[in-house]
């Protein structure tokens, strides 16, 4: 099967000279320095720190080399915005994509912290305003690309100004064993040499031990950087694994079950993209493509769209995600295997950002591993990345037909324990049963050597159920001693069983060979008796709808209201929109869907009150808060 490669990100220079998020108000006055806690109130809303955040802001704040792996929507931002704000200096922040940078601009500035980027998205005349307010000290955060950061002239300018810190954000991108390498990354490592007194700071969401020495060795030149790692966990994301049966059925029965909420289809290649999306808006359901194969103005108003409105479902590649800080994504599904765990990871931990219930669902089948195990193969990288990336692809074979709690199984990967099943996964809603599957797995290992390891799964499969296909008796394999020895299992069951030997390395797919399958690392010892072989039973694909029922979750949306406290969140809804629209940012940027939740159910009475609500600094309360009380008035 063709598909095409896993697109790139866009580089810096590709992206648009579009107005999306306004200038910054470089005028607005700093937030006073003081105590952590106070600014983290007065400016950002929020009553304390999110777990982790405290100590790693503390190193900072202390000039140490700091670490910090924080599970995506952790609150990584806040542990290098604040110090600035508590120091009265700088953060220079290095980040990887151009939206991603005007994002967090935006947000900073609606919460009235002076921040600004430089980069080839911007208009001439706002890189010099943005620099001109570098110069006269305004600016408590400024972000950069990593070409950017290490041009002479950037440089230059840094080491007259002597910031307080440098963040380098998606840090797991310097690592060549990650799963999101950028090569510009690596240069990093120069900060040393230029800017040798200035503290730096490493984050990432995602970063297995391999990846957290990798980071280490290359952004802190031999210093002894503490290393604060916070959890892996997002409890509030629903994790369902299911082997493809109809897949176009299970994408559109997934998606509908979110109507009205925004989420991401993920799909391996870029003509699996533009169908998915096709199928999504022949049912109504407004759907969006993204690759790297568009049009740039098409991919990039896409994108705008995405961040701006509400619910929207996005069709894309891995090429999208590391810059959409959208959080109140309710769904990420993979249509296809993604390559690793961290790629998994990092792409679900898109959803729920915002803590309200998400759900992440993964489709997988003996073809994504195939083609997986090709790209690998078929790479230019060393034997022994190749050997690294096939044993991650193994472990993430082994998530995908564990019979244990999926939650428990990916912490573990990343060295964290879990005691006790999760209880919101399918696993843990929906035990699968265990059995010995010896027998089976020899069953499939002869009929395979039977048949000179030249056939597929479904050829094999037909031979042990006794099918008398054309190809069968064209080859009299109905003469082999294997034919009809499986006819008590299903078709579905023995594709799952292929699937369960191949994640279990017990069969392989021959690189060569078109999709045959051959004798794994463990085959022997399993056809001679000394190794068992433990399956789990296939699932029933269409079980999603009822696990929602037992969990008693509203449709994978946001926690259910009351009739009148839903009729003030909607007008809520469509006050934000207006104002969002007006100023040419995402809604989220105005107020996030707790807040809009938070004054639906508590109607505060006064601007006082309000100031007491879940993310509503000094500054969004005196800009937003009237029109905001006027609408909660309005009954």
């Amino acid at each position: 099967m063709q598909s095409d490669p896993p697109a790139e990100p866009e580089p810096e220079a590709a992206m648009p000279d579009g107005d999306l998020f306004p200038a910054p108000a470089l005028d607005t006055p700093t937030a006073p320095a003081g105590d952590p806690r106070a600014v983290l109130h007065d400016v950002f809303g929020y009553s304390d720190f999110r777990p982790g955040q405290a100590p790693v802001i503390e190193a900072a704040l202390a000039g140490e080399p700091v670490l910090a792996i924080m599970p995506t929507g952790g609150g990584k931002s806040l542990c290098y915005q604040l110090p600035a704000l508590v120091r009265d200096d700088l953060s220079v922040v290095v980040s990887p994509l151009i939206a991603l940078m005007r994002d967090q601009v935006a947000n900073l500035t609606a919460a009235g912290v002076p921040a600004g980027t430089v980069n080839s998205g911007n208009s001439p005349e706002e890189n010099r305003r943005v620099l001109a307010a570098l110069h006269n000290g305004e600016l408590r955060v400024l972000y950069l690309s990593p070409e950017r950061l290490l041009s002479d002239d950037m440089l230059g300018r840094l080491r007259n100004l002597k910031p307080g810190r440098i963040a380098i954000d998606e840090a797991h991108c310097v690592s060549q064993w990650g799963h999101d390498f950028r090569p510009d990354y690596l240069r990093l490592s120069a900060l040393a040499e230029h800017l040798p007194d200035v503290p730096r700071m490493a984050l990432t969401a995602t970063a297995d031990a391999a990846t957290q020495r990798d980071i280490v060795d290359k952004l802190f030149s031999g210093q002894d950087a503490k290393v604060f790692i916070s959890g892996f966990d997002r409890p509030n994301i629903r994790l369902s694994i299911q082997p493809k049966a109809s897949v176009k059925s299970q994408v559109l029965a997934f998606v509908r079950r979110h109507k009205g909420a925004a989420g991401i289809v993920y799909c391996r290649s870029r003509k699996r993209v533009e169908d998915a999306a096709a199928a999504l808006q022949a049912e109504g359901i407004p759907a969006l493509a993204y690759h790297a194969g568009m049009p740039a103005e098409q991919r990039d108003a896409n994108q705008d769209r995405f961040i701006a409105e509400d619910g929207l479902v996005m069709c894309a590649t891995i090429a999208f995600g590391m810059g959409v800080d959208k959080p109140d994504i309710r769904f990420v599904c993979h249509h296809d295997l993604p390559g690793s765990i961290e790629s998994y990871y990092q792409e679900i931990g898109r959803a729920g950002r915002d803590g309200d219930p998400a759900e992440a669902l993964l489709l997988f089948g003996t073809d994504d591993i195939k083609l997986r195990r090709d790209l690998i193969e078929s790479s230019e990288k060393s034997p022994e990345q190749k050997r690294i990336e096939h044993m991650r692809l193994n472990q993430l074979l082994a998530l995908v037909e564990t019979g244990d709690c999926r939650r428990q199984a990916l912490l573990a990967y990343f060295g964290e324990s879990r005691h006790e099943p999760c209880g919101n996964c399918d696993r843990c809603l929906s035990p699968v049963k265990r059995e010995d599957g010896t027998i089976a797995a020899q069953k499939f290992l002869s009929a395979m050597v039977r048949t000179g390891q030249r056939f597929g799964a479904e050829h094999l499969i037909a031979i042990l159920r006794g099918e008398m296909t054309e190809r069968i008796g064209k080859l009299s394999h109905d003469r082999l001693p294997t034919f009809g020895v499986g006819k008590e299992h299903t078709k579905a069951e023995w594709r799952s069983i292929a699937r369960q030997l191949m994640a279990a390395d017990v069969i392989r797919a021959d690189l060569e060979g078109h999709g045959s399958l051959v004798p794994g690392e463990h085959a022997r010892a399993v056809l001679k008796g000394e190794r068992k072989v433990g399956l789990v039973r296939d699932p029933k694909v269409a079980t999603t709808a009822r696990l929602r029922r037992e969990a008693g979750m509203n449709g994978g949306d946001e926690p259910v209201l009351s009739d009148a406290d839903q009729a003030v969140y909607e007008r809520l809804r469509k006050l934000r929109a207006q104002m969002a629209a007006k100023r040419g940012v995402p809604p989220y940027v105005i107020f996030s869907n707790r807040t809009l939740r938070e004054m639906a159910t508590v109607r505060p009475a006064g601007l006082d009150a309000m100031g007491g609500l879940y993310g509503v600094g000094a500054r969004k309360l005196e800009e937003f808060g009237p029109a905001f009380l006027k609408a909660l008035d309005s009954d």
